[in-house]
């Protein structure tokens, strides 16, 4: 059922679980359908070595994609017309994500969204903000 303006109002949240436990696998499957082989994602000895990080990390747009399945969820397909992220911490090998998005205003038939990704800890790995239309 699509989502209707007359139902929402500013303040209203949407919040899903986007990954429990994320594996090395997915970080490594999203590189190979992105095309992002940079080895901060899958080379954990160039990693922690040369670049000094504690371990691989998972790619931003991975975490962006996964927080724009969850505003899809809750618009519905196809009614973004607007989706902007910052990455704000990198998301790590078993860290569990959960996506926000709250209603900042409805007019016109468009919602405006702020959207927040955080982990287990309750740290923002992404922030943002997305429109979509509304009937």
């Amino acid at each position: 059922m699509a989502l209707k303006a007359s139902s929402l109002k500013v303040g209203d949240t949407y919040s899903e679980c986007l990954v429990e436990d994320l594996k090395r696998t997915q970080i490594v499957q999203y590189a190979g359908a992105s095309g992002d082989y940079n080895p901060l994602h899958s080379d954990e000895v160039f990693t922690t070595k040369v670049a000094g990080y504690p371990s691989v990390f998972a790619h931003g747009m991975l975490t962006m994609g996964m927080t724009g399945r969850m505003l899809t969820n809750y618009v519905g397909d196809g009614r973004l017309t607007k989706y902007g992220v910052r990455f704000t911490n990198q998301v790590w090998p078993g860290d569990t994500l959960q996506g926000t998005a709250t209603v900042e205003e409805v007019s016109g038939g468009i919602v405006k969204l702020k959207v927040e990704t955080t982990n287990q800890d309750g740290v923002t790995v992404l922030s943002g903000y997305a429109e979509a239309r509304v009937d």
